[in-house]
C-alpha cells in the first residue's frame, strides 16, 4: 500500500518546476502525481520532463483527483485566493507560494478556509529554510550580537519582469514579487511585526514600458517601523542584469551579522592593473536550491506529524499588508500605517 502523500503542483513556471522536481526526486513521504497549468505546451513539456502521466489544464481537475492529498500553488498571485479556497474545500493541504494574495481580505479568507477544513496552509518563504539565514536566526536568538537594532534586507533580480507583473493591479509590483521575501526576513529576524512604512519607487530600467504601465517601478526603497522599536530597511530592484543579489544585515547592540554574498564561486582572479573578477550568482534558482528542498520537506513533515507549518498564513498576511501599505506610500509620498 502506498502511504505517501500525493502532490499536484499548480503552475509549471520556474518556481513551479523547482517544487515539481523536488517532489519527483523523492521528498520523503510524498509523491508527485500530477501537474496543472492552463498553457498546453507548458504542462505537456513539464509532464514529459517529470515523467508523470497526469497533467491538468485547470486546478479544478486536480481538486477532484482522489490521489491528490496536497497542492503547491505557484500560479500568478491574482489567482492564489481562488485556488486555495478550492483546495481547502476539497480537503487538500496547501503550500502557497509568496505573495500569499493580492490583499489582506483575500489572505484572511484563505486562512479561515484552511482552518475550517482542517488542512495545513504553509506560505513559501523559502529563505527561512536556507542554511545561512537559519544560522543567522539562531545567532540572533542566542544573543550573539545583543539586542537587535536594525535589519536590512536587499534583493536585486536580473531578469525583465513578465508582462503580467508590469501591471501593479495584477501583481502588486516588485514590493510583492521581489521584496515579499525581504519583508518576511525583516519580521523574522527582528522578532516583530512591521507597523508603519515609508517607500519610494522609480522606473529606471524598464522605461520602454512606462507609457503602457505608468505606475510600474523597477526599484524600491522602504523604511519600516516595527512594533518592538527595531528599524527595517528594504531595498528591491528588478532587471539589474549583473546577477541575482540577496543579502541581509542584522545590526545589534554588540555586533552585526551579514548574510549573503553576490559571488557565485569562492574563486576570484586579480590581474595586473588592479583588475579583479569573480563569478556572480546568476539566479535565485541556484542560490536557494537547497532551501526549496528543505521547504518542501518541512511541508510534508507538518502534514505527517499533524503539527502547524513553520511558516503560516499569518506570516503571509503580514507580508501582504506591508506590500499594500508600501504601494500606498509610493502613490501618496507619505508614511503609511500597516493594516490601517
Amino acid at each position: 500500500m502506498n502511504d505517501r502523500i500525493g502532490v499536484c503542483v499548480i503552475g509549471s513556471g520556474r518556481a513551479g518546476m523547482i517544487h515539481a522536481r523536488n517532489f519527483r526526486a523523492g521528498v520523503p513521504g510524498a509523491e508527485l502525481v500530477a501537474i496543472a497549468d492552463p498553457v498546453e505546451q507548458a504542462r505537456t513539456e513539464a509532464a514529459r520532463e517529470l515523467g508523470i502521466a497526469t497533467s491538468y489544464p485547470g486546478y479544478e481537475e486536480a481538486m477532484a483527483d482522489e490521489r491528490v492529498g496536497a497542492v503547491v500553488v505557484v500560479a500568478p498571485t491574482v489567482y492564489h485566493r481562488d485556488i486555495v479556497l478550492a483546495a481547502a474545500g476539497a480537503g487538500k493541504h496547501i503550500l502557497c507560494e509568496k505573495p500569499m494574495a493580492m490583499n489582506a481580505d483575500e489572505c484572511r479568507q484563505m486562512i479561515r478556509a484552511a482552518d475550517e477544513a482542517g488542512v495545513k496552509l504553509q506560505i513559501g518563504f523559502m529563505r527561512r529554510y536556507d542554511e545561512s539565514f537559519v544560522d543567522a536566526f539562531a545567532r540572533v536568538q542566542s544573543g550573539e550580537i545583543g539586542a537587535v537594532n536594525q535589519v536590512k534586507s536587499l534583493t536585486h533580480g536580473p531578469s525583465i519582469p513578465q508582462q503580467w507583473m508590469l501591471d501593479i493591479r495584477k501583481s502588486n509590483g516588485p514590493l510583492a514579487e521581489v521584496c515579499s521575501h525581504d519583508i518576511d526576513t525583516v519580521r523574522w529576524l527582528a522578532g516583530a511585526d512591521i507597523t508603519e512604512v515609508y517607500a519610494i519607487g522609480g522606473n529606471f530600467r524598464c522605461t520602454d514600458r512606462a507609457d503602457e504601465f505608468p505606475d510600474f517601478y523597477d526599484t524600491v526603497a522602504m523604511l519600516c517601523r516595527l512594533e518592538n522599536g527595531v528599524q527595517g530597511v528594504i531595498d528591491g530592484a528588478v532587471s539589474v542584469g549583473y546577477g541575482y543579489d540577496a543579502r541581509t544585515e542584522v545590526l545589534g547592540a554588540d555586533g552585526v551579522i551579514l548574510v549573503g554574498d553576490l559571488k557565485g564561486t569562492k574563486t576570484t582572479t586579480h590581474r595586473r592593473g588592479g583588475e579583479m573578477t569573480a563569478g556572480t550568482v546568476k539566479s535565485w534558482r541556484n542560490l536557494f536550491r537547497d532551501a526549496y528542498w528543505n521547504e518542501d520537506v518541512a511541508f510534508i513533515r507538518a502534514i505527517v506529524e499533524g503539527r502547524p507549518p513553520e511558516v503560516t498564513g499569518q506570516d503571509g498576511l503580514q507580508a501582504v499588508e506591508v506590500v499594500n501599505a508600501g504601494n500606498e506610500s509610493i502613490r501618496t509620498g507619505k508614511p503609511v500605517k500597516v493594516g490601517g
